[in-house]
């Protein structure tokens, strides 16, 4: 199993520092999210972490060695990693698209496909359900569809660990959920570590084994989702009130957020619910609790 871990690490655009003095260390064979509020740093971690930046100081360790120590063959046949908005592939079908997965693996001066390729892409497009529209160009598929194909791709690829930005972004709740339960449902059988950026806490706290999260470019608090989520912890890292409650499907922890309507401690109505004020709204009261019910008679 491939290791990965991030020692008092420095990233950079220019000069402008985004994050400083970074440690973390992903766990093997678990599904880690990354949460922050924005510009916090997320995706600059993310890219680091896959050798996309070159480190102002510190070191990113892929098993045990400096990753820019390693070749770029080697890092891509054991980490795979899809960006948020992934690069137009114009005329490209899917099953074109899912054997790009497989270039760091090909053997030879050409680079030629062989039964290994075609085995790990067939099973690719099988495990995302992209089967039925393998010849069909990535450009006539839905959102939904085009994330999977891309996640596909990574599959194809069968590295230990996947990097994945946002995977969910542009989705609507059905697509997010679809995503998350594939990612997931590889986890699980392959074992591969899985690195996530996630603006959703909700979806963080009920697919994350791992979360870290960051705050102006440093992490704050990483571990299991019921032990980083506490209502001190989002209001300090994110600016947001809210309550913490179980989520009854998952058992996962379940943020509600709190604001200045459709709240107990806001406004309740004085006239009878289904009975409309005769010509102005009616008077309002505040009240501290939820409005007691009264059954019939």
């Amino acid at each position: 199993m491939t290791t990965l871990r991030a020692v008092d690490l420095s990233l950079a655009y220019g000069a402008e520092h985004v994050l400083r003095d970074v440690s973390v260390e992903i766990p093997e064979g678990r599904v880690t999210v990354i949460v922050g509020a924005n510009a916090s740093g997320k995706t600059t971690l993310l890219r680091g972490l896959g050798r996309m930046l070159r480190p102002t100081s510190g070191v990113v360790l892929l098993d045990g060695k400096d990753i820019h120590s390693r070749s770029s063959k080697y890092v891509a046949t054991v980490m795979g990693l899809l960006p948020q908005d992934a690069p137009e592939q114009t005329g490209l079908t899917v099953a074109e698209l899912v054997h790009r997965g497989r270039t760091p693996r090909r053997q030879g001066l050409f680079g030629r496909s062989g039964p290994g390729d075609e085995e790990a892409v067939r099973r690719a497009l099988e495990l995302t359900g992209l089967g039925p529209v393998a010849e069909r160009p990535v450009d006539d598929l839905s959102g939904g569809q085009r994330r999977r194909a891309w996640i596909a791709m990574a599959l194809a690829g069968e590295t230990d660990v996947l990097l994945l930005d946002e995977p969910t972004a542009f989705l609507d709740v059905a697509g997010e959920l679809e995503v998350l339960d594939l990612l997931t449902d590889l986890n699980r059988r392959s074992g591969t570590t899985m690195v996530l950026v996630l603006h959703d806490l909700n979806l963080a706290a009920r697919y994350a084994d791992h979360l870290v999260a960051l705050k102006e470019g440093q992490v704050v608090r990483q571990g299991v989702p019921a032990e980083v989520l506490t209502e001190e912890f989002l209001s300090d890292v994110f600016g947001l009130r809210a309550r913490i409650v179980l989520d009854p499907v998952a058992r996962t922890p379940l943020i509600v957020p709190i604001g200045r309507h459709h709240s107990y401690t806001a406004i309740a109505c004085r006239h009878p619910l289904g009975q409309e004020p005769e010509s102005k709204p009616a008077p309002v009261r505040l009240v501290d609790g939820p409005p007691e019910f009264a059954g019939p008679g």
